[in-house]
């Protein structure tokens, strides 16, 4: 997962914007694919099978967020990952001349663990979990409601005006959310973004 130093101005913080896969409902990648190795699961997760793939790359191309990447060498897996033996749910081992991109590690959110980015995540930042359920939890063990850190945080998706119904939305920094009637101000901080699966 890319994370970009973003600035708004000469005269504003730096902040930090993670830019996972999107694992969209409507998943243009996987519309692409002449072979059938870009699919989504039925929890929403968008997967590649990278035993399948052929690396034509039209997945790369038809995504609008730019969050693929191309094997162009040999990629260097860890001896542990190429002794499990392969599955599009860890992705390992993966092989020159295909795509790859972030998968949420399913294999984690089935043993009820967060993934890799939610769970290191120092400033408890990237959230993760379940729609139907309503819930998300970070790396502090915070557990909040969805749709009310959503409403109340003004979230916001990229490029959502594609059709594409990204299952990422991103929360604005505490500084920059201007409390509604009734309700206090927050204090400044960092720019989160809260990871959904279905």
């Amino acid at each position: 997962m890319r994370v970009f130093r973003m600035q708004d101005g000469a005269d504003t913080a730096p902040y930090w914007l993670p830019r996972p896969c999107f694992h969209c409902d409507d998943p243009p990648c996987a519309r692409v694919c002449p072979v059938g190795a870009t699919f989504k699961r039925d929890d929403g997760i968008v997967l590649i099978d990278n035993e399948r793939c052929i690396g034509c790359r039209f997945c790369m191309a038809a995504c609008p967020y730019s969050v693929r990447t191309f094997n162009w060498s040999t990629p260097n897996d860890p001896a542990a990952a190429t002794v499990r033996g392969y599955s599009p749910e860890w992705g390992y081992p993966r092989r020159v001349g295909t795509t790859e991109k972030c998968d949420f590690c399913p294999d984690m959110a089935r043993e009820g663990k967060l993934p890799h980015c939610s769970s290191a995540c120092p400033m408890g930042a990237i959230w993760f979990g379940d729609e139907n359920e309503d819930a998300v939890t970070n790396s502090h063990g915070e557990t909040l409601r969805l749709s009310k850190l959503l409403r109340d945080r003004a979230a916001y998706r990229q490029l959502e005006e594609l059709g594409t119904k990204p299952r990422v939305y991103y929360l604005p920094p505490d500084n920059r959310h201007y409390p509604g009637p009734g309700e206090a101000a927050t204090t400044p901080g960092n720019q989160t973004s809260a990871v959904v699966q279905r």
